[in-house]
């Protein structure tokens, strides 16, 4: 479900797949002494998901060992942590990150936010499916656990994947909605968290840019500056991720991969989530909004900020 986005992924299926072929170009590159990285990148950011995961299938068929067990025992660090991360079927990926937010101490709620609020409905029950066949437990149940107040009501709406998805807009609606949320918010003493909440949750994407829009001809400011004045903390970084992912999906991500960058240190495991996770998808538009928003190229800015084998694979995912 595209929402009307435009889709342009920066990997496709490899024309010319061969599994057989790929698996014994692999085992090259990795028996005897030393690495041939080049060679593993060349195969693997190459592939889409499911052609990787032929490949692992092929390969335990032909040497009998796990591939991605050979990956880790041949590389290290976040090169690493790449290459495992592209062979992991993508709703596994996703269940696994959202399970490694919310264990051990705190909660990482910026990937709740980031995999929750920007997802279809498909998309989420299929995440959920593969969390419960992992973990033994409900996504459900842990969101519930781990989260609290307005920020646990708006993940576990989220998880509830009952967004309206047709694409018809009725623009008396919209108004209406609008008027709903100045009532709940600007105009009266203290927010009504509700209001928001069943709103942005439930209204189709373009039912809640006609409704941004009606809010805006209303009282002249945007929904954004509405919510930042009326929330605080992860309900408010929660709600503007979904106005963002609304008004502009391609932009949001744009954000995120900047932020995984920028300044001092670089948040590995963002960028490698949100390349891997992207890559098939719109990573051709998110580049064209990273370019427009930050006057430099993505693959620029990697080159910048990454170094080594890590550096040549991601580049090769995002070209």
């Amino acid at each position: 479900m595209s929402y009307g986005y435009k889709v342009s992924p920066t990997v496709v299926a490899y024309p010319d797949f061969d599994a057989r072929a790929d698996a014994e170009v692999l085992r090259k590159a990795m028996k005897g002494f030393g690495t041939d990285e080049k060679s593993i990148i060349n195969v693997l950011a190459n592939r889409n998901n499911l052609q990787r995961q032929e490949i692992v299938q092929q390969f335990k068929t032909l040497y009998g060992k796990d591939l991605v067990k050979d990956l880790k025992s041949e590389t290290s660090g976040n090169f690493e942590k790449l290459l495992v991360a592209m062979m992991i079927p993508l709703p596994q990926f996703y269940a696994k990150e959202l399970h490694d937010a919310m264990s051990g101490i705190g909660t990482d709620e910026c990937v709740l936010i980031e995999v929750l609020c920007t997802m279809s409905n498909h998309e989420i029950r299929v995440i959920k499916q593969a969390y419960e066949a992992m973990y033994g437990r409900s996504l459900e149940d842990d969101l519930r656990d781990d989260t609290s107040g307005n920020f646990k009501r708006l993940m576990v709406s989220l998880c509830c994947a009952n967004r309206d998805e047709s694409r018809d807009v009725n623009r008396a609606a919209a108004l209406e909605d609008a008027k709903n949320l100045l009532m709940a918010g600007e105009l009266r003493f203290g927010t009504d968290e509700s209001m928001f909440n069943a709103i942005l949750v439930q209204r189709s994407i373009p039912q809640l840019r006609q409704i941004f829009n009606e809010y805006e001809g209303i009282t002249g400011h945007s929904i954004e500056t509405a919510i930042d004045n009326e929330f605080s903390g992860d309900i408010k970084k929660g709600l503007l991720a979904i106005v963002k992912c609304v008004k502009n999906r391609a932009g949001f991500f744009a954000e995120q991969l900047y932020k995984s960058m920028k300044g001092f240190g670089t948040d590995d495991d963002r960028l490698i989530r949100l390349v891997v996770t992207r890559c098939e998808e719109d990573m051709g538009e998110i580049k064209e909004e990273f370019k427009r928003q930050y006057n430099e190229s993505l693959e620029d800015f990697i080159s910048g900020d990454c170094s080594g084998h890590y550096k040549k694979c991601l580049l090769a995912l995002v070209s």
